[in-house]
C-alpha cells in the first residue's frame, strides 16, 4: 500500500484512506465493472456533485475500466481499492481538467436528459463556442479556472469481466445497432402489459443508444438518415408513454422535431393534436387533426370522436368557470340599523 501510495504521489495525485475495505486487492483486469458513489469537492470544501444526492436520488456510479473513460483519474485511484474501502484524493490540475464536461454529462443524466446534450456534431471552432457555457456556473468556473480537486470514492463492487450484463453506454457500435430492436421489441411487450413506466425507459434507452451512433455522423449523410428512421418509431412510443403520463408538453416537442423532418408522419401529426387538446391549445389541436384527416381520411370516425371530447372538455371548464365567478361582484349593502340618541 504504502508503495501504491508512493507511485500516486509522483503522478501528482494524495491518497487519504477514510474507512478500510475487506478481502484482498483485486488486479483489476480490463472488462473489470467497479461501482462506486462519489463526491467531488473544491479545495476550499465546495461540493460540486455528490452522487448520494444528485438529481434527488442516490444512485452510484458505473466504471468498466478499460473503456478509455473521460476521466482517466477515477480510473486510476480504483484500482489501488479494496470493496467497501472509502479513500479522499486530492488531483492535480492535469487530472482534472475535464471533470467539468464529465459533470456536464452525469448531471444530464441524473436530470434524466441526453447526455450528450450540447455536444452537437460539429467542427472544432465551433464546438469551443458551443462548450463555451456548459449551463452550470460552477462547471463553467471551474472550467474557466482550472484547480486541484478532491474525490471522496466509496468503492462497493467489484466484478470480474464476464460476470455481469454489459450497459448500453459500454457496447461497441455494432452492439449497440444489434441490441435496439431488442430493447423495441421488450418496450412493446411492457407496454402491452400495462407497465408504462418500464416501457417509457426502454424506449429512451433505444433512442439514446441510436443518438449516440449518429452523434458520430454528419446530419443528412446516408448513415445518419437511416439511424433517425430507427429512432422514429421508438420515439413515437415514447412519445405515446408520455401522453399516458400526462407529459403532454414533452410530447408536443418531441412531434414537433418529427414533422419540422418527417412532414407526412401521420402519428406525430395526431398524438401532437392529443397533447394541444389536453393542455386546452384548441387551434393548435384543431389545426393537427385537420392534418391527420388530409393525411388519411380513413380516420374520420377517431378525429371527431378526439374533438367531440376535446369541446366536451372545454363547455366543462367553461362552467366550472361561470359557476367558480357566479355572484362574486354581486354585492349587496347589508340593511342599515337603527340607533337611537
Amino acid at each position: 500500500m504504502e508503495e501504491e501510495a508512493r507511485k500516486l504521489l509522483e503522478e501528482g495525485i494524495v491518497k487519504k484512506l477514510i474507512s478500510p475495505g475487506k478481502g484482498e486487492l483485486s488486479t483489476f483486469p480490463n472488462g473489470t465493472k467497479v461501482v462506486f458513489h462519489y463526491r467531488t469537492s473544491l479545495c476550499d470544501g465546495t461540493v460540486l456533485d455528490d452522487s448520494r444526492t444528485m438529481g434527488g436520488r442516490s444512485k452510484p456510479m458505473e466504471l468498466i475500466l478499460g473503456k478509455k473513460f473521460k476521466l482517466a483519474a477515477w480510473e486510476r485511484v480504483v484500482i489501488t481499492m479494496r470493496q467497501g474501502e472509502v479513500a479522499e484524493f486530492n488531483c492535480e490540475n492535469k487530472h482534472t481538467s475535464l471533470y467539468p464536461l464529465v459533470s456536464q454529462s452525469l448531471r444530464n443524466i441524473s436530470a434524466g436528459k441526453d447526455p450528450l446534450e450540447g455536444q452537437r456534431h460539429c467542427c472544432g471552432i465551433a464546438q469551443i463556442h458551443s462548450h463555451h457555457s456548459l449551463g452550470h456556473n460552477d462547471l463553467d468556473n471551474l472550467q474557466a479556472n482550472p484547480q486541484p480537486l478532491l474525490f471522496t470514492i466509496d468503492l462497493l463492487e467489484v466484478l470480474a469481466p464476464g460476470s455481469f450484463q454489459l450497459d448500453v453506454w459500454a457496447m461497441t457500435d455494432e452492439e449497440k445497432l444489434k441490441l435496439v430492436p431488442q430493447i423495441h421489441e421488450e418496450g412493446n411487450t411492457l407496454f402491452k402489459q400495462g407497465k408504462i413506466t418500464e416501457a417509457t425507459e426502454k424506449y429512451y434507452n433505444g433512442i439514446a443508444c441510436l443518438k449516440n451512433l449518429q452523434m458520430k455522423e454528419h446530419p443528412g449523410d446516408e448513415v445518419w438518415v437511416k439511424l433517425d428512421h430507427l429512432i422514429t418509431p421508438l420515439l413515437l412510443n415514447f412519445c405515446q408513454c408520455k401522453l399516458l403520463q400526462g407529459q403532454y408538453y414533452e410530447v408536443i416537442e418531441h412531434c414537433s422535431a418529427l414533422v419540422f423532418k418527417y412532414e407526412d408522419n401521420l402519428k406525430a401529426y395526431y398524438k401532437r393534436a392529443k397533447a394541444h387538446a389536453a393542455v386546452w391549445n384548441e387551434v393548435e389541436a384543431r389545426v393537427d387533426f385537420n392534418k391527420v384527416l388530409e393525411l388519411d381520411p380513413s380516420l374520420g370516425p377517431s378525429v371527431a370522436k378526439e374533438l367531440k371530447a376535446m369541446e366536451d372538455r372545454i363547455r366543462n371548464k367553461e362552467k366550472e368557470e361561470k359557476g367558480r365567478y357566479k355572484g362574486l361582484f354581486n354585492y349587496t349593502e347589508p340593511p342599515a340599523t337603527a340607533t337611537t340618541g
